[in-house]
């Protein structure tokens, strides 16, 4: 195993699954919370046309998809706030959209075209020193705004009408967390892939839940969760050699399962015997 990590990809892939592990806990509760779900789901196949628009302009693939979804979280907040009705419309053809530039501008770009696999199912062992940097940035941005705005953001997700009766800036504070949404699908991309991201969004924090509702609690349990899947994952993938994205879910999926079914029988065990009928 010494062995195993003192390789240079593997390291910058531990690296990787932490930085991602730690925007999981910070931003997914909030996002579970506030049933951002299938609007994640839409910023994340949105953020295919920044990669395309990226490679074919020759920039770092990350940059353009930060870009990209950055004005796509700015545009669905602004329709969200304007007509309700018309969100799941509007994300829906963000969705579709965003898939089609990006292939058209893969398409277009001169010489080697990139593999489509990666950035649909993601490969965190190919994450470069560059990618790292770019995450760390990312991690520190979206880290730093959750603990300065905390209070506003839990008061907007668990009751926005008590949010509206403390006067706090509401609007802005929805934006924020849109905004905030888009920066971690950016970082979770490299990782886990476009079309495998909600899954990591929200399988830690649907394992936290299992075992506490305090929100901190949560968002803690939610970070340790998900290094330990992305590193039980990293560990099948290398063993098994298999896709490390799917393995990394496939973790995550059955550590819920398992503290389901333990919750479960624990509460079997705690209930009183049934009395016997007349």
């Amino acid at each position: 195993m010494s062995e195993v990590l003192s390789y240079g990809f593997i390291q910058h892939a531990i690296l990787a699954g932490i930085m991602a592990s730690v925007v999981c806990g910070v931003i997914g509760p909030f996002i579970v919370a506030r049933r951002m779900v299938f609007i994640s789901g839409g910023l994340s196949h949105t953020a295919f046309g920044g990669l395309g628009i990226a490679y074919w302009l020759g920039i770092h693939p990350l940059l353009g998809a930060t870009v990209f979804v950055l004005a796509a979280a700015v545009l669905i907040a602004r329709i969200h706030e304007k007509n309700l009705n018309q969100n799941d419309l509007a994300i829906g053809i963000l969705w579709a959209v965003g898939v089609a530039i990006g292939i058209i501008f893969i398409h277009l770009t001169p010489g080697y075209a990139p593999d489509l696999m990666t950035f649909l199912f993601g490969n965190i062992l190919t994450v470069s020193p560059g990618d790292l940097l770019v995450t760390l940035l990312l991690v520190l941005t979206v880290t730093a705004t959750v603990v300065v705005l905390y209070r506003g953001f839990v008061a907007v997700a668990l009751d926005e009408e008590y949010a509206k009766a403390r006067r706090l800036p509401v609007a802005s504070l929805k934006m924020g967390l849109m905004v905030l949404t888009a920066l971690s699908i950016v970082t979770l991309i490299q990782v886990v892939g476009i079309l495998l991201v909600i899954a990591l969004l929200t399988i830690p924090v649907a394992i936290a839940s299992e075992l506490t509702r305090d929100f901190r609690r949560i968002m803690l349990l939610s970070i340790l969760c998900g290094i330990f899947t992305c590193l039980a994952g990293l560990l099948v993938s290398y063993v098994a050699e298999l896709p490390s994205g799917a393995s990394i879910i496939l973790c995550g999926g059955a550590l819920l399962g398992l503290v389901r079914i333990g919750n479960r029988l624990f509460a079997g065990r705690k209930s009183p015997p049934p009395t016997l009928r007349q």
